[in-house]
């Protein structure tokens, strides 16, 4: 590993511990508070080694970056002290494989969609779907899927550069603010996506670019990016302002595609009936009469 490749995992395990042991009281540890003079937010060093059941000595040297050779013991020991949830536990543990000279390699992501996946998406006609990798670049939907996104894919950011990218959508697009019904929640959850993915993919340079251009040009993004927060990206409820139908409440999943690394199926299914599920009707009928919006294998 190259020191500049050593160097930065050193420090994302550095913020990404230090963030973590500073969101949890004393109490919430369920440790006993003498006197009222805390000079640090949430746990101090030594209160996480006891918790954790290591040296204070040991534990500073984790926290400073090394995680180079941590048993799993000794990290499941640290998820616990520290409370992490299923998510933080699986980064905690992506960030020790990549400190470790000879931890995982890194994995080539799929770049182009196959042929069976872009015939899965057109038969899923009656649905949004589209495929992305983990980056949020949108590389294949259906006709439907690119209908619902259409502010996404008429963004003037990909005009001349492409693929269409919805975390660059989001945060350099003011248009964004008018398709996202929450756009806190789904700006907290796109940066908390990518910050995942730095720890299972930490060589990624597209990746690492992506992060870099957002941070630069985007405050937001800079201020989400600085709390270290890690979410899986697996199922819920997205709620969208469209221009043609108005609002919609869109149950989601995202399903990993195992012959391709880094590519993730999304869909959305609503409730049948539904207000939702009856704008997307709509929708699909202005799709499926307009030359605008192109098919998957376009």
């Amino acid at each position: 590993m190259a020191d500049r490749d050593k160097k930065s995992v050193a420090a994302e395990v550095r913020e990404f511990l230090s963030t973590r042991r500073a969101r949890i009281t004393p109490e919430q540890a369920g440790l006993p508070v003498y006197g009222g003079n805390r000079r640090v937010a949430g746990l101090r060093r030594e209160e996480v080694a006891l918790l954790a059941g290591m040296s204070v000595d040991y534990y500073v040297r984790l926290e400073r970056g090394n995680l180079s050779g941590a048993s799993d013991s000794v990290l499941e020991s640290l998820a616990h002290a520290l409370q992490l949830d299923e998510a933080e536990r699986t980064h905690l543990y992506d960030l020790a494989h990549a400190a470790t000279p000879s931890g995982r390699r890194p994995t080539a992501t799929a770049s182009r969609v196959r042929p069976t996946i872009l015939r899965l998406l057109d038969s899923m006609a009656d649905v949004p779907a589209y495929v992305r990798n983990a980056r949020f670049d949108i590389l294949a939907a259906n006709t439907l899927g690119r209908a619902l996104y259409a502010p996404l894919f008429d963004s003037p950011l990909f005009a001349q550069r492409g693929p269409v990218n919805s975390a660059r959508f989001l945060f350099l697009d003011p248009a964004s603010k008018d398709f996202w019904v929450d756009w806190d929640k789904g700006a907290d959850d796109a940066v908390a996506f990518l910050r995942i993915e730095t720890g299972r993919a930490p060589h990624d340079k597209a990746l690492t670019d992506l992060i870099g251009e957002l941070t630069t040009k985007s405050g937001g993004f800079a201020r989400r990016w600085a709390r270290h927060d890690v979410k899986f990206h697996r199922s819920g409820m997205k709620n969208l302002h469209h221009p043609l139908v108005g609002d919609l409440a869109l149950p989601y999943e995202a399903m990993e595609l195992p012959s391709d690394p880094g590519l993730r199926l999304n869909f959305y299914t609503p409730e049948p009936h539904s207000p939702a599920s009856q704008a997307l009707g709509l929708l699909a009928s202005w799709a499926n009469t307009t030359t605008v919006v192109p098919t998957a294998n376009d």
